[in-house]
């Protein structure tokens, strides 16, 4: 199916689809206050939350994370999740999933009714504002800027892997393709990760291996707010 063009209605608020490409998927959640999505997994495919604006509260079977802007989880394929929004404007979230199977999903339990359902058909759907993202890749050796929800996103292509180096420890980094390898061809860090700059700072201490076809985003959040 393809979401490029539609928002999707939920009963805890809306998503999107703002980027996708062979490997990944991004989506834009806006949770409204005291709502959560169900309590559901993803059997399939790997996802990554990434809180931009607001405060959310991501809970599992046994225990519960608190997120500020700029905080995130990675969520294994088949662990039971569900995210609340804690903040009066709501939550306002990046989720990344990978491979991309939007109707992979199984849910458990939830506050509307929806246990046992799958994901939302066409009559939930409407065109996609003006004001919604859409994430483009760049040319190469160029980047494109974005701000939204209160952050700053930057996307590029990284042929030099030095820089890494230069991103600051604050700076949390999508891999959207490529990513770095091993000399064996494996990812350490690749398509569907979230990681912190300071986290990829060390990691090429060792690994020095870039994916030729690297893409990158970047996300900080505005400190004025």
């Amino acid at each position: 199916m393809n979401y490029e063009s539609t928002i999707v209605k939920k009963p805890w608020g809306y998503e999107y689809l703002a980027y996708e490409n062979d490997h990944v998927a991004i989506w834009f959640l806006y949770i409204k206050y005291t709502h959560s999505t169900s309590l559901h997994c993803h059997p399939k495919k790997t996802t990554g939350l990434f809180l931009l604006d607001g405060k959310a509260e991501v809970s599992f079977f046994n225990h519960t994370n608190k997120l500020t802007p700029g905080d995130k989880v990675m969520i294994r394929k088949g662990l039971f999740h569900s995210t609340k929004s804690t903040d009066g404007k709501g939550a306002f979230i990046f989720e990344m999933e990978t491979p991309v199977d939007k109707q992979d999903l199984v849910r458990f339990r939830d506050n509307y009714g929806r246990e046992g359902k799958p994901y939302e058909d066409s009559t939930f759907e409407y065109p996609k504002k003006e004001n919604c993202l859409w994430i483009t890749n760049p040319q190469r050796n160029s980047q494109n800027e974005y701000n939204f929800a209160n952050c700053n996103l930057i996307v590029k292509h990284v042929t030099d892997i030095n820089l890494f180096s230069e991103i600051d420890d604050s700076v949390n980094i999508m891999f959207l393709q490529g990513g770095l390898q091993t000399d064996y061809n494996q990812n350490v860090a690749g398509p569907g990760d979230i990681v912190s700059a300071s986290v990829v700072k060390q990691l090429i201490e060792v690994f020095t291996k870039l994916h030729p076809e690297t893409i990158i985003m970047t996300i900080k959040p505005n400190t004025n707010g």
